[in-house]
């Protein structure tokens, strides 16, 4: 089912009473951008994901390798139940507690990954406390120099620090081994407001595939976006597509 600029839901026949949605941030409903500090909130999105959120009586979350804080300031005033840092942290709802599903990474471990920076401009290091992403949009031919780096580093480590390199769209980010966005989110849907609906689950990278994987075994949809996935039930172009469709879900009340 591919899902570019539909004028109408996809006959898909739920009510958002029966739903949840769960939705990755960067490239699935916001546009990528250059930086991470440079992602933008279009008006129409602060105005559909409250009528979701209240639709679905506050089974709406936010599934991002950001951390619940940035997002958190990304959406302010707005706050959702979340998933963090692909699953390290992790909110029940808009006002719960933000709580920890592992110890972050190590200081001399953070600071190690940093010096990939010296592989010169255009590199970005983003310390989200459980994991250290490191962007190279602004430099993407340096991918394969970063990522031997990452991995020299991380192996060096040995026994004493358990992380797994995860590779991302035009990034590598480093977190503990074990966690990962699936397992957060099947924790997630085991407490209300999320227990027993259907999630909706919409992302757009290698890091979602845990979520893509999951999603049949409550009985939900999972669509990819930018790029057919496997085992998925749809495709959206662009998060602006996606923006459209979610919007017209709010109103019709209904995913029809």
């Amino acid at each position: 089912m591919d899902i570019a600029a539909p004028p109408r839901s996809p006959a898909l026949g739920l009510a958002l009473g029966n739903c949840a949605f769960l939705l990755d941030v960067d490239g699935t409903i916001l546009d990528i951008a250059a930086s991470p500090r440079q992602v933008w909130v279009p008006a129409d999105l602060r105005r559909t994901l409250p009528r979701l959120a209240t639709a679905t009586g506050g089974a709406l979350a936010l599934v991002s390798g950001r951390s619940i804080n940035d997002i958190d300031l990304i959406f302010s005033p707005l706050q959702f139940a979340a998933v963090g840092v692909h699953g390290a942290e992790m909110r029940l709802s808009g006002d719960g507690e933000v709580r920890p599903r592992v110890a972050p990474l190590r200081t001399e471990l953070k600071r190690k990954l940093a010096t990939v920076g010296e592989l010169g401009p255009g590199i970005l290091v983003e310390d989200k406390g459980y994991s250290l992403a490191l962007h190279y949009r602004l430099a993407p031919q340096k991918g394969p120099a970063l990522l031997a780096a990452v991995t020299k580093i991380c192996q060096s480590e040995g026994d004493e620090e358990r992380v797994e390199i995860l590779p991302g769209k035009l990034m590598v980010d480093v977190k503990p081994a074990g966690i990962n966005k699936g397992d957060a989110v099947s924790e997630l849907m085991q407490h209300a407001p999320f227990a027993g609906r259907r999630p909706i689950f919409i992302g757009d990278d290698t890091t979602d595939v845990p979520v893509f994987n999951l999603v049949p075994k409550f009985g939900g949809l999972a669509f990819s976006v930018g790029g057919i996935a496997a085992a998925v039930d749809g495709h959206f172009d662009t998060p602006e597509a996606v923006r459209a469709w979610l919007a017209q879900i709010a109103a019709e009340g209904a995913v029809e």
